[in-house]
């Protein structure tokens, strides 16, 4: 892609995401025939981190330092992701043209599609079937602002990191829903990121992106409702929504559960109905929940029930093979979800050559 970052070549790659409630790493070892999963780190994340609106990143840096101490990370190079509402992603049809060609041509169609002035952003592109002979040619579009890229940049600088490569965190995404859920690269998939503010859906057909929404709710909605209605203290309420042994909760927890499954829900249905609009594929076929959000007890049969759609916790090593550190972990089923976008920014060698859904962005 125009603008992606290379370096010398590695057998591992670290993968770093930061959310709005944790930030999260995953190694993942690329030597052997299939990657495997090696590290797994997390940590919560300071206010304003994810978004780049913290004043001082020094809080987010020492943060994101320690935990690659304290988990052993060694690896100083690391593929992050970006999202929100500072990137946008879009699929496009334009004529056949050469890659070489496309370079040229491409940033002034972009103009037509990214709602920023293009000067204070970064532009990134992929053809998703170079080896077409048809008239037209699909191509993933990509485009940050340039003022994210620089505060992710400067939070790594203080974490003593370097960027490796900075990937759009959906395309991230769907790299490790492929790789634990093949199936989910068949027909017209929501994959759905549950996180601490913000709920990320992402809907893609036939395993390319089709529509990204972002919904302003998450698990702080529960939380803040447990600890009104019940006393909890915050850790206390996030065990009695993940259904942990002994934790004490409400007698009832259906209506707090109805506050964070009724706009999940209605945010998928909005999705389905603008697809409907633009005629993509037959309807939304299948629900994978990640992230945070995704342990929730009985989110997942709550928005299944209320959509008629299979809905699946995703899996970070349904598929993927785990190391013994990251197999005998205790924590690897609650956190699982929620190491998906790390997991695919790790699924990526930075200078591997680039693939249909691979989104990469970076100042060249």
């Amino acid at each position: 892609m125009r603008g992606a970052l290379h370096f010398r070549r590695r057998e591992e790659t670290v993968g770093l995401d930061i959310g709005s409630g944790w930030s999260k790493a995953a190694v993942i070892d690329h030597s052997g025939a299939a990657p495997r999963l090696i590290r797994i780190a997390l940590t919560p994340t300071p206010p304003g981190a994810e978004t780049g609106d913290a004043a001082d990143p020094g809080p987010a840096a020492g943060a994101i330092a320690s935990m690659f101490q304290r988990e052993g990370i060694d690896g100083r190079e690391v593929v992050i992701g970006v999202g929100g509402g500072d990137v946008v992603s879009k699929r496009i049809e334009v004529d056949r043209m050469p890659e070489r060609e496309a370079r040229a041509v491409l940033p002034w169609e972009a103009e037509q599609h990214v709602p920023f002035d293009m000067e204070s952003v970064q532009l990134a592109f992929s053809i998703a079937d170079p080896d077409g002979d048809g008239p037209r040619m699909t191509v993933l579009l990509a485009a940050a602002r340039l003022g994210l890229i620089e505060s992710r940049l400067a939070l790594l600088r203080g974490a003593g990191l370097r960027p490796a490569a900075i990937d759009v965190e959906s395309f991230a995404l769907l790299n490790a829903c492929e790789a634990n859920h093949p199936q989910a690269m068949r027909g017209v998939t929501a994959l759905v990121d549950v996180g601490a503010a913000t709920t990320k859906v992402n809907v893609m057909e036939d395993g390319l992106p089709v529509l990204a929404r972002d919904l302003p709710c998450g698990t702080d909605t529960l939380v803040d409702a447990l600890r009104r209605e019940a006393g909890h203290a915050a850790d206390e309420a996030e065990s009695v929504l993940r259904g942990e042994d002994g934790a004490r909760g409400l007698d009832d927890l259906s209506e707090v559960l109805t506050s964070l499954a009724h706009p999940v829900a209605a945010g998928i249905e909005r999705a389905a109905r603008l697809l409907e609009r633009e005629d993509v594929g037959l309807g939304i076929a299948r629900i994978y929940l990640c992230g945070g959000g995704a342990g929730v007890a009985g989110l997942s049969r709550v928005v299944a029930g209320r959509l008629g759609i299979e809905t699946r916790v995703a899996n970070v090593v349904e598929r993927l093979e785990a190391g013994p550190d990251v197999a005998e972990d205790p924590r690897l089923t609650a956190v699982s979800p929620l190491l998906m976008p790390a997991v695919g920014l790790a699924l990526r060698r930075p200078e591997a050559r680039r693939r249909p859904r691979a989104g990469r962005l970076g100042r060249g």
